[in-house]
Order: C-alpha cells, then sequence, then structure tokens
C-alpha cells in the first residue's frame, strides 16, 4: 500500500520554485542553493510519487502533464501557507497586478494613494508590461491586457472598455469648428499606436500624414503637444478633457474588436483580497471609461 505520508516540504519547496520559474538554476538562486541541489529534490520527490514531474530539454525543463496537474496545487498550497503566515503576523498581503504601461501610467498610478487608503491592509504592487502572463510562473495576481476576448484556458477575463474616441489639442485645431468632418480631420496629422481605426471616421478621406507609435500613452502625449490627432480610449485622456488640455473632436465614439480585460487564474476557493483589488480595477475602469 502507498504511503499516505506527505513528500518532504523541502523537495516540494524546490519543486514549486522550479514549476513557477520555468528553470532549475532560477529555482536555485531564489532559494540560495546550487542547481544540483534543486535538481536533487525535484527527483527525489519524481522517485517518491512515482512519475517525472518534469521533461529533460537541452535548453532547460518542463513541467510534465502530471507535473502541471501537480504543480498547481502545491503552488496552492504554499499561497495558503503564506497567507496563513502574513495573516498571523499582521503583514500586509501583497497582492501583484501586471497591466499595460498606459493603463498605468493613465489610470492606475494616479489613484493608487486613494486605494492604499481605503485598503491599509494590503500591499499593491504594479507591473507595467504588455507581454501575456503566465499566472503559475510569473508571480502576478490579476492582469490587466488589451486584446480580443482572452480564451486561455484557467482564467477568467471581465470586459472592461474597448471604444475609442478621437482627441486633439485645441492648440492644434486653433479656430476651426468642431466636430472635424471627414475632410478636415484628413489633413491633420494622424497619430496611429495599433489600435487606431481611422478609415472608421475618414469616410474615404486619404491620410495625408500619418505618425506611428507602440504605445498610445506616446499617441496621448503627442497630441497633448500639439503634434497630432489621437485616437484613444477615453479612459487614458479622462483628466485631460477635463482640463481642456484634449478636446473631443469628432462626434461619438469608434467601437473596436480590441479592449482591455481583467483577467485572473481560475481560483477553487475564493479570496477576498484578490476579489477586493478586482473589484477596485473595474470600478476605476468604469468610472474613467464613462463620459460626463
Amino acid at each position: 500500500m502507498t504511503s499516505r505520508r506527505l513528500p518532504p516540504l523541502k523537495a516540494l519547496h524546490a519543486f514549486e520554485a522550479a514549476g513557477r520559474r520555468g528553470s532549475f538554476q532560477a529555482a536555485a538562486e531564489e532559494l540560495s542553493v546550487t542547481q544540483a541541489a534543486v535538481a536533487q529534490q525535484v527527483r527525489l520527490l519524481e522517485e517518491r510519487l512515482g512519475f517525472p514531474l518534469f521533461l529533460r530539454q537541452r535548453r532547460g525543463v518542463q513541467l510534465s502533464e502530471r507535473g502541471r496537474a501537480y504543480f498547481q496545487d502545491v503552488q496552492r498550497a504554499f499561497a495558503l501557507l503564506r497567507e496563513a503566515t502574513d495573516t498571523l503576523l499582521s503583514r500586509k498581503r501583497v497582492i501583484t497586478v501586471s497591466v499595460t504601461p498606459t493603463f498605468a501610467a493613465k489610470c492606475l498610478i494616479p489613484q493608487l494613494p486613494a486605494f492604499a487608503q481605503a485598503h491599509p491592509e494590503l500591499d499593491l504592487r504594479v507591473q507595467a508590461s504588455d507581454v501575456l502572463v503566465d499566472f503559475a510562473r510569473d508571480g502576478v495576481d490579476l492582469a490587466i491586457r488589451l486584446t480580443r476576448r482572452p480564451d486561455q484556458r484557467g482564467v477568467t477575463a471581465d470586459f472592461l472598455f474597448a471604444e475609442l474616441i478621437v482627441v486633439a489639442s485645441p492648440a492644434l485645431i486653433g479656430a476651426q469648428p468642431l466636430p472635424l468632418d471627414a475632410a478636415a480631420l484628413a489633413r491633420q496629422p494622424l497619430l496611429n499606436d495599433g489600435q487606431a481605426d481611422w478609415p472608421a471616421v475618414l469616410d474615404g478621406q486619404p491620410v495625408q500624414r500619418e505618425l506611428h507609435m507602440n504605445q498610445a500613452a506616446l499617441a496621448i502625449d503627442a497630441a497633448l503637444a500639439g503634434q497630432g490627432i489621437a485616437m484613444v480610449n477615453r479612459c487614458f485622456v479622462r483628466e485631460a478633457l477635463d482640463r481642456r488640455q484634449l478636446l473631443q473632436v469628432v462626434a461619438g465614439s469608434v467601437q473596436s474588436d480590441w479592449g482591455y480585460y481583467l483577467v485572473m487564474p481560475t481560483r477553487n476557493r475564493p479570496d477576498a483580497a484578490l476579489r477586493a483589488v478586482g473589484e477596485w480595477l473595474k470600478t476605476l475602469a468604469n468610472d474613467s471609461a464613462t463620459p460626463r
């Protein structure tokens, strides 16, 4: 009969770190041991369980199918242990949020002081990145991404906003009557961050000059500087519109196939801290994206 005793905690710890980091070497650096020590602990755990947890490859290691399933449960167990210890010692719960650079700069960071005041028990840490998140390995709890509706297994995705509006600096528009028609719009430099859909508002008019950039934040900054007209999510220019640093120069909004989503891993047990952060992020996005 197979023993029901738990495997050694040291071996489980090495396995969890290696699975999360995707490398024995990275796990060794995190645990302050040698790569050989991590490999030995994982091998002992594999012998104990009777099946391989990792596929050894020339460029590193990859979780096997059974190893991946086991890793998810082991990682959850370690998370519960850390949470219980932090609660016992009255430490702040750390929540890591990965958001796009534009969302971080234009929406999230200005509101962090208010969040800290409302939730003194939480330590909210922000990572700005456009790269897709591997929740198991990256140590991220929630993410906000610009994408078509995510269909990644093991995650939930809540829609935040997608509509775009056309904005420009008063200095660029001058005395032109608003809203601009398609001909007047086409005569201006148009800023394109990859999400803008200029044909939707140009009514067949040819673009005379278009400036390309890889971040919405750059397009917004260029618009503020009077360098062109931007098509962006209202969420990111709400403050500039309120201060009349930017004007909405085309009536209505443009629908986009790409939207911002709040993405998080599916969890078997509800987590009050994650729910609080998730609801705050959704409220923040909704308030900023709603016209006043």
